[in-house]
């Protein structure tokens, strides 16, 4: 005797192909929502942070190269756990990129901006 299955999300009894697992479309992507929410949330969340780093960047150097301080870059909200690449130049300097922005840590709160060429 077939035993009946039933579906993980609602639990209704699933009729048709013998692999069916879910009993629906809707219920197919409730769970698949479910499995991915937290996955999606915090690369979401990254995302954003990133954005705005780079966004920030091209603010404050609209012509390609500069400095700017630490405090310019605090009080718009730049957060320097987050980006996208690391280049570090044969003299030992380390180069932080969010996308094509990037920033070099200089002396006395000062960073050097500079955006990568194409």
């Amino acid at each position: 005797m077939l035993e009946k299955r039933k579906c993980p999300v609602c639990g209704e009894t699933i009729s048709g192909r013998i692999d069916k697992k879910f009993c629906s479309d809707l219920c197919r992507n409730a769970f698949n929502n479910q499995q991915n929410n937290y996955t999606t949330n915090y690369i979401r969340q990254v995302n954003g942070i990133l954005r705005r780093n780079r966004r920030i960047l091209c603010e404050l150097n609209p012509n390609g190269k500069t400095k700017t301080s630490l405090s310019k870059l605090a009080e718009r909200g730049f957060d320097f756990k987050y980006f996208t690449s690391i280049y570090r130049t044969n003299s030992g300097n380390t180069y932080y990129f969010c996308y094509e922005q990037g920033y070099l840590q200089l002396e006395n709160n000062l960073y050097a901006l500079v955006k990568k060429l194409e």
